[in-house]
């Protein structure tokens, strides 16, 4: 008898096997403390809801517009170059109004439902133009936008050297409705400027003025910080014309050397960083707006492995439901009875 051991056979190491397929190693594994999966990785989607269907006539410009393929400048310019089929019959003019009885096809396919009405914020940095397009050449705020998203309209301007809060929306009704001057929302800015801030600044401002025969109306004012060759104010206004601040402060003497919109109505820029876009929440939007409701979206039906709907609401056979909880519970078999009890 020996006492030698029957030797272990080598264990594979990682890496290829001896038949070249490659083994389990490290490298196929999880790391720890990193995900496994890419699913973070992966964009996210959420779910829109077609917006009702209106009975009241629109420009056919507007209705194509509104579903999101074009502007409606380029919608008029579709209809010229004859892409627009209307109820059969190729379209010469955009001098038209459409409901929804009318069939309307571009470039042969049936025009898509329109969208619910959505809002999103933007953290304008400095350097880009409020633009689809721009003729020099310059960075549009468009340039940097993720492409998944629907056609975006800027919901007013901020020009090239202006950051801060820009809001685009997929409906040009929603995008009227919060340029315009009567809905009364106010636009506040951060303002620097070189120069003192004196008080007769400020009561001119609050007073309103015209320059070049353009008319500003009154903008609130207030002081945050006076350096000895810069002042910071905050700046609030109702109208936003074009390049409104740097032109009233211009004609007070103030060169403005930065601008940022941290709110406009009821929306405000919050912590989002420079270049990044955030949708805001329908239920905010609707009930800022005044839009009507979603319509309810029906449960999702779960099916079985043969594709059939599986029942709900009675346990099955052998399982009951105990009051007052959601899962049901085996039912356990009775016990024989002992054979002397037995009858």
């Amino acid at each position: 008898m020996t006492n030698a051991k029957t030797p272990r056979p080598n264990r594979p190491k990682s890496g290829p096997n001896a038949k070249g397929r490659p083994s389990k190693s490290a490298g196929n594994r999880p790391v720890k403390g990193k995900p496994s999966s890419t699913k973070d990785e992966q964009p996210t989607y959420q779910r829109v809801e077609a917006a009702p269907v209106s009975d009241k006539k629109e420009r056919i410009a507007k209705v194509i517009a509104r579903a999101g393929l074009c502007s409606r400048r380029d919608a008029e310019r579709w209809i010229a170059e004859g892409r627009v089929i209307l109820d059969g019959k190729v379209l010469e003019s955009p001098a038209i109004v459409v409901g929804p009885e009318n069939s309307i096809l571009v470039d042969g396919e049936p025009l898509p439902q329109a969208e619910r009405a959505r809002l999103w914020k933007y953290h304008k940095p400095k350097g880009q133009i409020t633009a689809a397009r721009d003729p020099e050449g310059r960075p549009t705020v468009f340039d940097k936008l993720p492409k998944d998203l629907p056609r975006l309209q800027p919901v007013g301007r901020l020009d090239y050297n202006s950051e801060g809060l820009l809001l685009f929306t997929n409906d040009g009704e929603v995008k009227r409705k919060m340029e315009l001057p009567a809905t009364g929302w106010t636009r506040r800015y951060r303002v620097r400027v070189h120069g003192t801030v004196e008080e007769h600044h400020i009561k001119a401002l609050a007073e309103g003025m015209t320059i070049d025969g353009i008319h500003y109306a009154p903008i609130e004012a207030i002081i945050s910080n006076q350096a000895r060759t810069n002042a910071w104010m905050t700046m609030s206004l109702k109208e936003g014309k074009n390049r409104e601040i740097r032109r009233v402060c211009e004609h007070l003497g103030l060169i403005v050397n930065r601008l940022i919109r941290i709110s406009y109505g009821p929306f405000q820029l919050g912590e989002i960083p420079e270049g990044e876009i955030v949708e805001l929440p329908y239920k905010l939007v609707r009930d800022q707006l005044g839009l009507p409701k979603e319509a309810p979206v029906e449960a999702s039906v779960k099916t079985g492995k043969d594709g059939k709907p599986l029942k709900s609401g009675k346990p099955g056979p052998g399982r009951k439901k105990i009051a007052g909880k959601g899962k049901p519970e085996t039912r356990k078999p009775a016990k024989p009875m002992p054979l002397n009890k037995r009858s």
